[in-house]
């Protein structure tokens, strides 16, 4: 008879045998490195604030070119598009109705001439006359004779000046340039009838200098009259502009250096923005032609205040919130920390003005943003501030498995 004491330790041992068999050995998992995240301390220099504007060019003189007198259209010998000089020629009025009222007109003045030198004759000789013969003619005759060459002057004056008026129409229909610039095309051909002071013919732009228009509003016009009112930029005065820098379009910054010369003296209150007006030399570089012309789009930067030291960064490492603009910086703990700041403008080099919010010796965090959140604990790879078109490497280190890996089956 089997031992019931025996069956029982058999069978409980048989089990734990079991149970022990179908356990895995538990495999260890290790931590997660930290992220590594490239930062950078801020960089001092001295800057210059300014503002950025969209602007259009528009002529010193822009001038209509209409006809003075009426007539046909006989003569255009300007070229379409050409530079052309004060008192150039571009149309010719035919000008024979206007020649043969002149002809006219001269003919009536040395007719009243002779006739008012007969009358002085006249009366210098009833004067003669009398004086070797007094009395012999009487004084309402020498009245009279007075009398004629005042009216005989009176009409040689009027008839001057009528013969001025035609002689002034006979000029007019030759239709000349009244300044230097660049002409437009023919807006009429040969034998139209053209209209006094009606018909519009062409027109002529200056070129050299170039006005430059933009709008500035409100909170920049309050801000660069503060910086004026501190001390930290030159008030307009006589003789003394402010500068203005432009950039066209395809070009790298603002080469293009003016002057303000117009500021005007209300603000729109329906744009809330006040109208500015600078001026730029366009010259003729030798064997080319000029870059600017009327109506083109350009932009326009107005440093406000001199040049100060400031603190900046790189412009991808400011985040922004509902407005609010922030940073991430790393403390003593290589642990992430929200920061607002207050931004300032855009360097060239991408590099933003902080006016407030950092320290100088402080690291921010210039790379990985999307992998950083406040109090994340990160591994930080120190690293100069970039400037725009340096990239920044992001480190992020794979997690290595744990080598102690079990290989027990289920």
């Amino acid at each position: 008879m089997i031992d019931r004491r025996a069956l029982v330790l058999g069978v409980t041992g048989l089990w734990l045998a079991v149970v022990a068999g179908c356990q895995h050995q538990p495999t260890a998992v290790a931590p997660p490195q930290p992220p590594v995240i490239p930062i950078s301390q801020p960089i001092e220099r001295e800057v210059t604030e300014y503002a950025d504007f969209t602007g259009q060019t528009d002529a010193v003189q822009a001038v209509d070119i209409r006809p003075r007198v009426t007539g046909y259209l006989v003569e255009m010998p300007f070229k379409e598009g050409a530079d052309v000089k004060t008192g150039d020629t571009l149309f010719v009025i035919d000008p024979r109705p206007y020649k043969a009222q002149l002809d006219q007109a001269e003919g009536q003045v040395n007719l009243y001439r002779a006739q008012l030198k007969l009358a002085k004759i006249v009366f210098a000789r009833d004067q003669a006359i009398n004086v070797r013969v007094p009395n012999s003619i009487s004084q309402e005759h020498l009245e009279q004779d007075l009398a004629a060459v005042e009216e005989a002057d009176a009409r040689v004056k009027a008839f001057e000046k009528n013969m001025e008026a035609y002689k002034l129409n006979h000029d007019f229909t030759k239709v000349t340039s009244p300044i230097d610039g660049h002409v437009s095309r023919y807006y009429l051909t040969l034998g139209n009838l053209v209209n006094q002071d009606q018909t519009l013919l062409t027109t002529v732009v200056s070129q050299d200098p170039m006005y430059a228009y933009f709008d500035v509003d409100e909170p920049t016009l309050l801000r660069l009259r503060r910086a004026i009112n501190q001390g930290k930029l030159n008030p307009p005065q006589p003789g003394v502009d402010l500068p203005v820098l432009m950039g066209l379009q395809g070009e790298d910054g603002f080469p293009h250096q003016g002057v303000i010369n117009f500021v005007n003296n209300q603000v729109n209150p329906t744009t809330g923005s006040i109208s500015v007006r600078g001026v730029f030399p366009n010259p003729m570089p030798h064997g080319g032609i000029r870059l600017l012309s009327p109506g083109m789009f350009v932009r326009i930067r107005l440093p406000i205040g001199k040049p100060h030291p400031a603190l900046l960064i790189i412009d991808r490492a400011i985040a922004s919130d509902q407005g609010l603009k922030y940073v991430y910086v790393v403390d003593t703990k290589n642990e992430i920390q929200y920061r607002r700041v207050t931004t300032g403008p855009l360097q060239p080099d991408g590099l933003r003005v902080i006016v407030d919010g950092l320290q100088r010796n402080e690291w921010v965090v210039v790379g990985g943003l999307q992998q950083v959140s406040p109090r994340l604990r990160i591994q930080p790879e120190r690293i100069p501030m970039p400037l725009l078109g340096q990239p920044t490497e992001e480190k992020t280190p794979a997690t290595k498995p744990n080598p102690q890996k079990s290989t027990d089956p289920p």
